[in-house]
C-alpha cells in the first residue's frame, strides 16, 4: 500500500541538530570542482571498464553503457586519500545533461553496494527464491525488468572500505569509517562524478538501504553545504534513529514501536492464539493504535503501574504477539527484536529470521536466550556475492586484481558526532534532525519512504514514528511519502513485489523531477 505520510504526522518540539562541521567536511568542501587531478597530483590513476549493453523494457529497446570505474578522493593539498569505485549505468541518447541520475548504496555500515545492485536497481538482477534457501550455483542471472534505467542513469557506490574501494596514500580506513566522514567523502565522490560527467544540472537523487538511508539523511546536508542540492530521497528500510532499534534499560520507546512487527510476524508464521486476522491493513492499525497507547501507558507507569491495567496489557499481548503469557510476564512486558526471533516458534524447534521475519531456520542452542544466525541472510547471501562477482568480471568486463569486499571492512566505525547530547557524551545516533534541516533548507526536496513490514531489522513502524517526531510543519511533512510492501528488509528480493517497486518507483521519479509519464 502507497500513502501519504504528511497528514498522520506529530510535531514534536525537538530541536534541529546544529550543524556538525567537521575536518572531514572541511576538506571537502577546500577541493577543487574539477573533476581531474591537477598537475602533478600524486596518487593512483582512476580505473575505468567501459562496455555497452541493452535491454527491452516494456516493448521498447534501452542501449546503455555501463561503466565500472574510480574516482580519486584528494584532500586539501590534492593528494590522493582514497579510490572509490563505482558502477554506472548511463542510457545512450536520452539527453543525459538534464537526465535524472540515482545515487544508490546500500548500509551496514560497511557494506558493498552489491544486493540493491543485484537485486533490483542494476539491469541484471540474480534469481532467487521469495522465500527459503537458495539453491547452489550457478547462480541465474536475467534482464531485469524492474530497474530504473529507463527513468533515470544509475550509478551503484561502494564506500571506502568495501566492494573496490579502498583508503590512498597515507590516509586510513578510519578516516572514512564514521557517520559525518562516510558523508564528506560521498559528498567529494559525487562533486566530482557531476563534474567529470557533466551531469551538473540533472534532478538528482540518493537511494539508501538500511544504514544507507543513515548515510541519505546526513549526505544531503552535506551535499546542501557544497551547494548541492536534491530532488528526492528514497529511504529503503530506513533506520534514522538508533534509539528506535536499540533496547538499553530503561528505554522504553524500542519497545512500543517494535512491537506491530512482531504481531505482524506472529500472523504470518500462524502463531497468533485466535488464528491469523482476515484483514492485515486492520490489524497493524490497531496493533500500531494499541502500542502507543495503552502499552505505552503500561510501560512508562513502570513499577508504579496499575496491577489491573499491567495484567489486561499482558493479556493483550499474548494475543497480539503469540508469546505465552508466562514469558510476557517474566520479561515484564519487554521482549526485545533479537529475543523475539528466538522465542516465537520455540516449540517448532526454529528460529525467525532478523532481515525477513518469513524465513525460519534450526533454532541452534536451545538453551540461548537470541538467535546464533539469521535465516535468511543465510539463505541468499552466496547467491548475491557469487552473482555479482560473476557479472562484473565477466559481462562487464572488470579484470582488475583486486577481490570485491562485501562487507566487514570499515570497522571501527566512529558513531560520534560531537558530544550532541550534553556533557561530551555522544548519545545514540540520531540522523533525523539531519533529514528534518534538509528538508527545512530545501522545501522541494522530497522524500519516500520504502518499508518491509516483515522486517525485523529496522521495523516499519520505528521508521514512521521516527518521521513523525521530527518537528516538521504541516506543509514540510507532505513532502514525505510511504510505501509499504509485504516483505522484509530487501523487498525486492521476492520476485512477486517487483512491479510495486517500480510503479512507486518510477510515479516519484516523474513527480519530483519535473517529468510526466506518457500518456
Amino acid at each position: 500500500m502507497t500513502n501519504r505520510l504528511g497528514s498522520c504526522f506529530v510535531a514534536a518540539p525537538t530541536a534541529i541538530l546544529a550543524s556538525v562541521v567537521n575536518a572531514a567536511l572541511a576538506l571537502t568542501l577546500a577541493l577543487p570542482m574539477a573533476a581531474a587531478a591537477q598537475d602533478g597530483a600524486s596518487g593512483p590513476e582512476p580505473a575505468r571498464w567501459e562496455s555497452r549493453h541493452s535491454i527491452v523494457m516494456g516493448g521498447e529497446t534501452v542501449t546503455y553503457d555501463a561503466v565500472v570505474g574510480s574516482i580519486i578522493l584528494r584532500d586539501q593539498s590534492d593528494a590522493a586519500t582514497a579510490e572509490l569505485f563505482y558502477t554506472a549505468y548511463l542510457r545512450v541518447g536520452a539527453g543525459q545533461g538534464n537526465r535524472p541520475i540515482v545515487f544508490a548504496y546500500n548500509g551496514g555500515p560497511g557494506s558493498a553496494s552489491f544486493w540493491l545492485h543485484m537485486g533490483i536497481m542494476g539491469p541484471k538482477r540474480v534469481v532467487t527464491p521469495n522465500v527459503g534457501q537458495q539453491a547452489p550455483p550457478p547462480y541465474p542471472l536475467e534482464d531485469n525488468q524492474y530497474t530504473l534505467l529507463d527513468k533515470a542513469d544509475i550509478v551503484m557506490i561502494d564506500p571506502v572500505g568495501t566492494g573496490f574501494s579502498r583508503p590512498a596514500g597515507e590516509a586510513e580506513g578510519a578516516d572514512f569509517w564514521g557517520v559525518d566522514e562516510d558523508a564528506a567523502s560521498l559528498t567529494q565522490f559525487i562533486r566530482r562524478f557531476l563534474s567529470e560527467t557533466n551531469r551538473w544540472n540533472s534532478p538528482r537523487y540518493l537511494l539508501g538501504e538500511s544504514y544507507g538511508t543513515t548515510r541519505s539523511a546526513v549526505l544531503a546536508r552535506h551535499l546542501q553545504n557544497a551547494n548541492i542540492d536534491l530532488n528526492g530521497i528514497v529511504l529503503v528500510s530506513a533506520v534514522l534513529d538508533f534509539n528506535t532499534i536499540l533496547f538499553p534499560p530503561g528505554a522504553d520507546i524500542p519497545y512500543i514501536v517494535n512491537v506491530p512487527s512482531y504481531a505482524i510476524t506472529a500472523a504470518y508464521l500462524d502463531a497468533l492464539p485466535g488464528g491469523a486476522p482476515t484483514d492485515l491493513a486492520a490489524f497493524m492499525a490497531e496493533v500500531e493504535a494499541w502500542a502507543v497507547t495503552d502499552y505505552a501507558t503500561t510501560l512508562i507507569a513502570g513499577s508504579a503501574v496499575d496491577p489491573a491495567q499491567r495484567a489486561r496489557v499482558l493479556d493483550q499481548m499474548h494475543r497480539y504477539t503469540g508469546l505465552s503469557p508466562e514469558y510476557l510476564d517474566r520479561n515484564d512486558l519487554r521482549v526485545t527484536a533479537p529475543e523475539f526471533e528466538k522465542e516465537l516458534l520455540r516449540d517448532r524447534g526454529l528460529v525467525v529470521g532478523r532481515l525477513d521475519a518469513r524465513f525460519t531456520g534450526p533454532t541452534g542452542d536451545p538453551t540461548e536466550t537470541t538467535p546464533g544466525h539469521d535465516p535468511q541472510s543465510t539463505a541468499i547471501s552466496s547467491a548475491y556475492t557469487s552473482a555479482f562477482n560473476a557479472y562484473v568480471r565477466g559481462e562487464l568486463g572488470y579484470d582488475g586484481d583486486r577481490e570485491y569486499v562485501p562487507s566487514g571492512m570499515a570497522r571501527p566505525w566512529n558513531w560520534d558526532r560531537g558530544g550532541n547530547i550534553g556533557f561530551g557524551l555522544p548519545g545514540i545516533p540520531n540522523v533525523a534532525p539531519d533529514l528534518a534541516e534538509a528538508l527545512t533548507r530545501n522545501p522541494n526536496l522530497e522524500v519516500l519512504l520504502v518499508n518491509g513490514i516483515y522486517d525485523l531489522a529496522t521495523p516499519y513502524f520505528a521508521a514512521v514514528w521516527t518521521m513523525d517526531h521530527m518537528g516538521l510543519p504541516s506543509d514540510l511533512r507532505d513532502n514525505i511519502e510511504r510505501a509499504d510492501f509485504a516483505a522484509g528488509h530487501m523487498m525486492y528480493v521476492e520476485q512477486s513485489l517487483l512491479p510495486q517497486w517500480k510503479s512507486t518507483l518510477d510515479a516519484f521519479i516523474d513527480r519530483t523531477s519535473g517529468r510526466r509519464p506518457a500518456s
